[in-house]
């Protein structure tokens, strides 16, 4: 039997593509009538992301925006108050945008991939929730990506900037958890695996064998 969202307005960051296309359209299966595909840089992949949405019958509102930035997530959430009033879902899924540049081992990555990858994801989910909540009423719900093997054991070495930053965007959003019950908004973390057109696919080619 399908599910049925209630909700009806999503925003699903690093949408153009890979899972953030795949999360974006089952939204729009379970009914979700409008949804914000955001993305950096990739033109047609968010057109066609925009097409696969029409076609299960939701509206696609294209926002190119860089989640490293904090004036663009800014603007970002802006756009969406004209367009809609008000939001119901947000998905954080985007990361930094080539895994070519966070991927180094504890001892050689440089403090502006560190920061780069923390701003993509920890700093980026803190603003985002809070312009996020800013929209929500009851029953809103917040998504974050992570990816729980990386930040727990420290066996891939070199990924020691995004596994540390995953870890740390868990941890916020336990407190924002906590902090929203009363409002009646939920906060969870999702760990999927690997997928295809994934950050996995940007890796050094040795990583893959």
């Amino acid at each position: 039997m399908p599910i049925t969202i209630p909700q009806k307005t999503a925003l699903v960051t690093g949408s153009s593509r890979g899972l953030g296309r795949g999360i974006a359209l089952k939204l729009a299966e379970a009914g979700v009538k409008k949804i914000a595909v955001n993305y950096k840089e990739n033109d047609a992949a968010a057109q066609e992301t925009a097409r696969l949405l029409k076609e299960r019958g939701a509206e696609a509102l294209l926002l190119k925006a860089d989640v490293g930035n904090m004036d663009h997530i800014k603007a970002m959430f802006a756009k969406i108050k004209q367009a809609w009033g008000s939001l119901d879902i947000y998905v954080s899924n985007a990361r930094a945008t080539l895994a070519t540049g966070f991927y180094a081992g504890p001892m050689d990555v440089s403090l502006e991939q560190w920061q780069a990858t923390y701003d993509s994801q920890v700093k980026e989910f803190l603003v985002a929730t809070r312009e996020a909540v800013s929209m929500m009423g009851k029953n809103g719900r917040i998504i974050c990506i992570t990816y729980a093997p990386g930040g727990s054991k420290g066996s891939w070495q070199p990924w020691v900037a995004m596994g540390s930053a995953k870890a740390a965007k868990e941890s916020v959003a336990r407190y924002f958890a906590v902090a929203l019950a009363t409002k009646g908004i939920t906060v969870n973390t999702i760990s999927p695996g690997a997928c295809d057109d994934s950050v996995l696919s940007g890796l050094p080619p040795e990583v893959l064998r």
